[in-house]
């Protein structure tokens, strides 16, 4: 099958520096049968000023190339919405008055916090850590229905520099309730294969995290990179749709105009 890459960011990203151009040519070097841009936006975090784009400059850019390549890769207008409890309200608005394929539900704070600086993590055990992540995201899926996968479910193994990830099983009242309610409100997850970049020893979400979806009756998944420079992209995209398979997915998504389509895998 062809892939489709569902997270990329790129210069409009405040953590990438990388030209739009470089990472669409690279896409079509490696036969990717298309992309999703989903550039980051986050608001009200400490110690950095907002993340945000310039929606007008960012759609017309995507929209230049989608046309000039549009008979070599099919080119999607997402982004990447870093949520919080307090900032939903405006994050719905944003969404909903740009015309938008794709939108990547994230935590990248919690409490103004930054996850990834460990912020978040300063005078708290690392299970509190997880829990307060979790339960976050719980209330979060419980109030906004402004996107189309969930990104990255299990982010917080990423930070904290702990010596170990703690096990699912601990958290699984937690991530039961989350998966039921995004497939109760037709949205989905996503598989993002930045676990290898990050040295995890397991996917994100975990393959457990996976099957409780699939056994769950969830259905929605895409598959995306999380590419900030070109080499990241479609990172072991054979091996996780394969991953995928075994787990018993028929199927993977693309989205036009903020709608699923599945694609048999």
């Amino acid at each position: 099958m062809s892939y489709s890459d569902y997270h990329m960011h790129c210069h409009y990203s405040a953590d990438s520096t990388t030209p739009m151009i470089d990472m669409i040519k690279k896409s079509i070097e490696l036969g990717l049968k298309e992309i999703c841009f989903t550039d980051h936006i986050d608001y009200d975090v400490l110690g950095n000023p907002n993340v945000k784009i310039d929606y007008d400059k960012y759609l017309e850019e995507l929209e230049f190339y989608k046309n000039k390549y549009s008979n070599k890769i099919s080119i999607k207008k997402g982004i990447e919405m870093g949520l919080q409890s307090h900032i939903l309200e405006q994050c719905s608005k944003e969404i909903h008055e740009h015309d938008l394929d794709f939108v990547i539900g994230s935590i990248h704070t919690i409490d103004r916090f930054e996850l990834c600086t460990g912020d978040f993590h300063k005078g708290k055990t690392q299970f509190e850590v997880y829990e307060g992540y979790y339960k976050t995201l719980l209330n979060i899926v419980n109030s906004f229905i402004d996107y189309s996968v969930l990104g990255h479910v299990d982010l917080i193994k990423r930070y904290g520099n702990y010596d170990t990830i703690l096990d699912d099983s601990l958290f699984n009242d937690y991530l039961e309730s989350i998966l039921k309610k995004v497939i109760e409100n037709g949205k989905g997850i996503e598989l993002n294969t930045s676990s290898f970049k990050y040295k995890l020893p397991d996917l994100t979400p975990s393959t457990n995290i996976l099957k409780m979806y699939k056994h769950l009756g969830g259905e929605i998944i895409t598959v995306g990179s999380d590419s900030h420079i070109t080499s990241q992209i479609a990172t072991e995209f054979p091996y996780v749709h394969d991953v995928l398979r075994e787990i018993g997915f028929k199927y993977v998504c693309r989205f036009n105009k903020m709608k699923p389509e599945f694609i048999k895998l």
